[in-house]
C-alpha cells in the first residue's frame, strides 16, 4: 500500500456506507471516467452520468430517511464527491450541487416543506444554488435580486449569473432581498423555487475553460411567482442560511478539488514510471522524486484535514467556518499545483488533449475561484486571529 491507499483505508465508515462508496468507485471507473473526455470536448450536459448516478440512488445519500433518503454520513458523501470528481470533474460538481442547494432546506425547512420537496430530490431531481449576480460575487450582500410579497406569493425580479445546473435544475434555492426590509444585510432572504412557472429564462450558458460539461448559466427572473409557503425561514433570515450553507458546501468543493488532484497525481506517477529519458525512467531522477515528495506530502495532509472536518460535521459541530475555509483554500491550491506539475511531468504530451492531465489542469482552476475566492478565504482565516479591542 502507498500512503494514499493507507489514507483511504483509514476512513472510518460503517459497513453499509463502505459498500456505497465501493459502488460509487465502480460506477466512476466503469462508466463516468470513460465518458469524461468526450463530454469535455462536446460541452454537452452529461445526462448519461446523471442517470447512472440516479440509478444508484445517490441523491438520497444526504436526505433523511423520513423524506425518502438514506441519511448517510457527511464523511461518505465527501468520499463519494471526491471519487466522482476524480472520474469527471463536471459530473462531480453537478451532483455535489444538489447537496449544496438543498442542505439548507434539510437543516432549516419546515416539516411541510421537507415532506413536499425532499422526496423529489431523493428520486433524482437536479438542484441549483442561486446566489451570484453580475455585480455581487464574493460579497453576496451586494445582490439586488428582489423578493416582493404579494398575498400568498412572492414575486422574484433580478438576474443571477454563474449558476451551476441553472439551465436544467428542477429545484432552486434562490437568495434575494425582501422588498419590505431596507437594511442591505438584514433583507437577504431565501426561498425554494420549483421550475415550471413563467418568468424565468436562461439568458445564456457559459463557454468555459474547464468543467465544460457542467451547465453554468445566467438566469433572468421577470416576475417569477413562488408560493409564500416556499420561503425558507422568515424574511431576512437569508444571510444566516447562506453562511450555514457555505460551511457545508466548502468542504464539498474541497472534496471536488481533491478528486481532481488525486487523478492528476496518479496520472503523473504512472507516466513517469513508464517514460524514459537518457536511459532511465523519469521517476528515477532525484529532482523528480523531490517534486513528488512535496506534492504527496501536501496532498496527504490536505486529505487528512478533509476527514477531520467531516468528523466535526458528523459529530454535530456548527462553528466550523474557519476549518472549512482552510480546507477549501488548501485543497484548491494543491489541486491547481498538482495538475500544473502533472502537465509539466508529461512534457509536451501534457499540453495535448490526448492526455487527461490537460483537462484536469483546466478543471482545477475554478476551485480557487468559486465558493469564495482563495483570497477571500485567506482574509477570513487571518481575520479570525484579530483580538477584539
Amino acid at each position: 500500500m502507498n500512503i494514499f491507499e493507507r489514507l483511504d483505508a483509514s476512513i472510518e465508515l460503517p459497513e453499509e456506507e463502505r459498500m456505497v462508496l465501493d459502488a460509487v468507485r465502480a460506477l466512476a471507473a466503469e462508466q463516468i471516467a470513460p465518458r469524461a473526455g468526450g463530454y469535455d470536448r462536446s460541452g454537452e450536459f452529461p445526462w448519461d452520468n446523471v442517470r447512472a448516478i440516479n440509478a444508484l440512488g445517490l441523491n438520497g445519500m444526504f436526505i433523511p430517511s423520513a423524506y425518502g433518503g438514506a441519511g448517510l454520513s457527511y464523511a461518505v458523501y465527501l468520499a463519494c464527491a471526491r471519487e466522482i470528481s476524480k472520474a469527471c470533474a463536471s459530473t462531480g460538481v453537478i451532483w455535489s450541487t444538489n447537496f449544496h442547494a438543498m442542505k439548507p432546506l434539510i437543516d432549516f425547512g419546515t416539516q411541510a416543506q421537507k415532506q413536499r420537496l425532499l422526496p423529489r430530490l431523493a428520486a433524482g431531481a437536479l438542484a441549483s444554488l442561486v446566489i451570484t449576480e453580475p455585480t455581487a460575487g464574493s460579497d453576496a450582500t451586494g445582490m439586488t435580486t428582489r423578493f416582493e410579497p404579494q398575498g400568498d406569493e412572492i414575486v422574484i425580479t433580478g438576474t443571477k449569473t454563474f449558476i451551476t445546473n441553472g439551465a436544467h435544475a428542477d429545484l432552486m434555492l434562490v437568495f434575494g432581498k425582501w422588498s419590505e426590509i431596507d437594511d442591505s444585510r438584514k433583507s437577504i432572504s431565501a426561498l425554494v423555487l420549483e421550475r415550471g412557472a413563467p418568468g424565468l429564462s436562461v439568458v445564456r450558458e457559459e463557454d468555459k475553460m474547464g468543467l465544460r460539461a457542467s451547465s453554468t448559466a445566467t438566469l433572468a427572473f421577470e416576475g417569477y411567482r413562488v408560493p409564500r409557503a416556499n420561503l425558507l425561514g422568515a424574511p431576512g433570515d437569508g444571510l444566516k442560511l447562506l453562511l450555514a450553507s457555505l460551511n457545508k458546501s466548502r468542504p464539498s468543493v474541497a472534496a471536488h478539488a481533491l478528486g481532481i488532484a488525486r487523478a492528476a497525481f496518479e496520472d503523473a506517477v504512472a507516466y513517469i514510471n513508464e517514460r524514459r529519458q537518457s536511459g532511465r525512467r523519469i521517476v528515477e531522477f532525484q529532482g523528480i522524486q523531490f517534486m513528488l515528495a512535496d506534492l504527496a506530502a501536501e496532498l496527504a495532509q490536505c486529505e487528512a484535514w478533509l476527514w477531520h472536518v467531516a468528523r466535526l460535521v458528523d459529530r454535530g459541530a456548527t462553528d466550523i467556518g474557519i476549518e472549512a475555509s482552510i480546507l477549501k483554500m488548501r485543497a484548491a491550491d494543491i489541486a491547481m499545483r498538482i495538475a500544473t506539475d502533472a502537465v509539466q511531468l508529461h512534457g509536451g504530451y501534457g499540453y495535448c488533449k490526448d492526455f487527461r492531465v490537460e483537462r484536469l489542469m483546466r478543471d482545477a482552476k475554478i476551485t480557487q475561484i468559486w465558493e469564495g475566492t482563495n483570497q477571500i478565504h485567506r482574509q477570513l482565516i487571518g481575520r479570525s486571529f484579530v483580538h477584539k479591542a
